[in-house]
């Protein structure tokens, strides 16, 4: 029976370059499986499209739900899968987004979103998050260039900064698992930091 696989996560506000590294480290690690949230799965993607349609008035606590339920059946149907067997996953976003962006965010609470989103996981925890920090301001910036901005990318001001803050307390509560990478550094430095990190995570 094979060795469990590795999970690694990317975390950051939308602007942070989480998918330039995601690409970046496909390069250096092709044996990775990148995944996405929410998303990654047919029902994830239905989900997707819903709660980032601009067009949608979602409520907080339905919103933090939706993303919950998206994730666990990605959990179920690919990441679990994968991992038992034998096979390393890269996911774009997981369960601390949801900290950061509902539970701070939208202001629900951490702890009350952490309990979600464990049981939707059945308690899967990474072995190592990359969070990519960026100044909200900066984030913003990079997202505008990107075209029409998405149901939560349309937030102001305040909710990205409560975001950003939510991350530095998970990343500061949880040193042996976040290595926090400065996203406005060199995309090359922030590559080869990022690369460290994982090849010390996947190695047996």
């Amino acid at each position: 029976m094979p060795a469990a696989g590795k999970l690694i996560t990317l975390e950051g506000l939308d602007g942070s370059g989480k998918t330039t590294l995601a690409a970046g480290l496909l390069t250096v690690f092709p044996a990775l499986t990148l995944l996405r949230e929410p998303g990654g799965v047919g029902l994830a993607e239905r989900v997707r499209a819903l709660v980032t349609d601009p067009a949608l008035d979602v409520d907080p606590r339905a919103e933090a739900l939706l993303y919950a339920a998206a994730r666990a059946q990605l959990v179920a149907e690919r990441v679990r899968p994968l991992l038992a067997g034998g096979h390393d996953v890269l996911l774009d976003r997981f369960a601390d987004s949801s900290l950061a962006y509902q539970g701070a965010g939208r202001g629900l609470g951490v702890e009350a979103i952490r309990a979600i989103n464990a049981f939707a996981t059945g308690g899967l925890v990474p072995d190592k998050t990359l969070l990519l920090r960026v100044d909200p301001v900066t984030g913003r910036s990079r997202q505008s260039a990107r075209g029409a901005p998405d149901r939560l990318e349309r937030e102001g001001d305040a909710f990205f900064a409560s975001v950003g803050a939510a991350y530095d307390a998970l990343a500061a509560a949880e040193p042996g698992r976040f290595v926090v990478l400065d996203a406005a550094a060199d995309p090359e430095a922030v590559l080869a930091e990022a690369s460290e990190a994982v090849a010390a995570s996947l190695a047996p």
